[in-house]
């Protein structure tokens, strides 16, 4: 019999692949049979991990604001839902950022989740990451700018953490024209 989406996210719950992590594991996601829109990020950093709700730091303010969604609607997990690349906190690197997401946890996780939503109508790619894991190599700065290649099923966007208020300063076509349309896409996403 095949499993159900309830079944995958109590097996993504209990996995202890990652046992060598720093925090130890602590799979942070949200998942629904009748989300939307679907946030494909990087990893928990320390506060998600210690409160195990997604997004629940400065970089989670910055996305909302992108957005230009309360908590309530984005944290609505019948309309939205959320998924990293990794599940758990990865620890940080020795220059003091976090470090990557766990190589086997998308390929272990990841189809098993989106073939049981099948409502997803737009997938957004939140930092070079998840950007590389979905659509491949490339800089994602590139991917930001050619976003319309990529629509109607993903939209690539920067990680919204503080390192990037200096990326969006050189690159004001970000605010003007992929901003404009995130939310665009993903107001008539959550209206079907």
């Amino acid at each position: 019999m095949p499993e159900t989406l309830a079944e995958v996210a109590a097996a993504a719950r209990a996995c202890t692949l990652c046992t060598h992590l720093p925090l130890g594991p602590r799979p942070t996601f949200r998942v629904s049979e009748t989300a939307r829109v679907l946030i494909i990020g990087q990893a928990p950093g320390t506060k998600v991990h210690a409160t195990g709700i997604p997004w629940n730091d400065p970089s989670g303010d910055r996305l909302r604001g992108w957005l230009r969604m309360s908590s309530d609607d984005f944290y609505d997990a019948s309309r939205i839902a959320i998924v990293p690349t990794g599940l758990c906190y990865p620890g940080r690197l020795p220059n003091g950022g976090d470090a990557p997401p766990v190589k086997q946890c998308a390929p272990t996780w990841h189809a098993r989740f989106f073939a049981l939503m099948p409502e997803v109508r737009l997938t957004l790619l939140v930092g070079s990451y998840a950007i590389a894991t979905v659509l491949g190599p490339g800089a994602m700065t590139e991917h930001v700018r050619a976003f319309r290649e990529h629509l109607p099923r993903y939209l690539p966007l920067p990680h919204p953490s503080w390192r990037t208020i200096a990326w969006e300063r050189r690159n004001p076509w970000f605010a003007r024209t992929v901003l404009p349309e995130l939310r665009r896409r993903v107001r008539a996403a959550l209206e079907l």
